[in-house]
């Protein structure tokens, strides 16, 4: 099952240890990662992150349902592979990143209560089929664990918000008919900015879908390449919608 899990620790040699036990939880083939990252929260508020590896050439953490679980953790996320960042954190309610990282506002709350000051998170992108192994060491290290199942890209989302969009495009086409000549105009402006936003959304759903069919394939290789997990984790993948 894929998952999105944070480990938090109580310093960075800690969360650094816990970066070294994820790689052999995997090396022991009970975990596939497909990315990770070590988020350091400071006393002044801020964070910073650092990508601890690429798993598998998948790429920057940009984009992905980690990176934007680390944008809620942290604020706006803008990563350079490898690079250590820092940012100020905004409020989560702020950041539009729930339905990007593919996981529920109560699991970042959650997450966000736990990352206090001058705490460390272990944060990674995972392909799991029982939590014990993981568990297991992170609590020999004093970490907590938290893991959230994650759900598939947002078809069905983005299919209900254009409908609605063009519901109402229907309404105002309809209304625009009825009206006098200077009610015409300003109905047809309404229709141009709407028609514009329908576009808009519509390219957006074709890139996110796109993107995950990409991130998909990408994942499919790294589970080819990891011998012991793979018997296990591409039958769960096989059966993975998009």
């Amino acid at each position: 099952m894929e998952r999105i899990i944070a480990v938090v620790f109580d310093n960075e040699k800690k969360a650094y240890e816990g970066t070294a036990a994820l790689r052999q939880v995997e090396q022991d083939g009970d975990i596939v990662i497909y990315g990770g990252a070590v988020v350091t929260k400071h006393a002044d508020g801020t964070a910073t992150v650092k990508q601890f590896d690429d798993f598998g050439g998948i790429g920057g953490l940009a984009g992905t349902a980690l990176g934007s679980l680390i944008g809620l953790l942290g604020g706006p996320v803008g990563l350079v592979a490898g690079a250590a960042t820092g940012f100020a954190v905004g409020a989560i309610a702020d950041i539009g990143y729930y339905d990007d990282a593919r996981v529920g506002e109560d699991y970042v709350a959650d997450l966000f209560k736990s990352l206090t000051p001058n705490k460390v998170a272990v944060v990674a992108e995972v392909d799991e089929e029982w939590t014990t192994p993981l568990d297991t060491r992170m609590e020999a290290l004093g970490g907590t664990v938290y893991r959230r199942a994650m759900w598939e890209v947002r078809d069905i989302a983005d299919e209900k918000e254009i409908a609605a969009m063009k519901a109402d495009l229907a309404q105002l086409k309809a209304e625009q008919a009825k009206v006098n000549a200077e009610r015409k105009a300003k109905v047809q402006q309404k229709i141009e900015q709407l028609q514009a936003k329908i576009d808009a959304q519509q390219k957006k759903a074709q890139a996110r879908k796109a993107a995950f069919e990409a991130r998909q394939q990408s994942k499919s290789e790294v589970l080819k390449s990891n011998a012991k997990a793979a018997g296990k984790a591409l039958k769960q993948f096989a059966n993975t919608p998009v």
